[in-house]
């Protein structure tokens, strides 16, 4: 393994993690709770945020993969990676395209039915969530056996 692979073999699942535990678990939730902060300026706000987290993740997938195809940190780290990325792929793929329609019908002043599609997100959040822990312990143990 090369010393930067190694690096963010380490580094960029805990801080994908961060990322998606702060704003899908802490800002996501509390902004609606916030004085003044409509509906609308909440969907708002929350488009944004979700487009720029999305961004980022998808860099740092993109990241990951080439560290792991440069470092080879073995077939559980690999598995867990894809399993990762299938997660994020549903989210980006078949979640957030209803969910951008429902909120631009919102937007335009329109009442919206409830959507089931916030809840799947939200189950596939806690996946994720789940599979980076895991993943950062596997790579974590790929970089200690490749270095003792």
């Amino acid at each position: 393994m090369t010393e930067v692979a190694r690096c963010l073999l380490l580094f960029l699942p805990m801080l994908w993690l961060g990322l998606v535990l702060a704003i899908s678990f802490i800002e996501a939730p509390l902004k609606f709770r916030a004085p003044g902060v409509s509906l609308a300026v909440g969907l708002g706000i929350g488009r944004l945020v979700f487009r720029a987290l999305n961004t980022v993740e998808v860099v740092l997938a993109a990241l990951l993969l080439a560290a792991c195809a440069v470092a080879g940190p073995g077939a559980v780290s690999w598995s867990l990676l894809l399993a990762t990325l299938a997660v994020l792929a549903v989210q980006l793929l078949a979640v957030r395209p209803p969910l951008t329609r429902r909120s631009n019908r919102i937007l335009a002043g329109e009442q919206a039915p409830r959507s089931r599609m916030h809840h799947a997100y939200v189950v596939l959040e806690i996946v994720k969530v789940a599979l980076l822990v895991a993943l950062a312990i596997a790579l974590a143990d790929a970089v200690a056996g490749a270095v003792l």
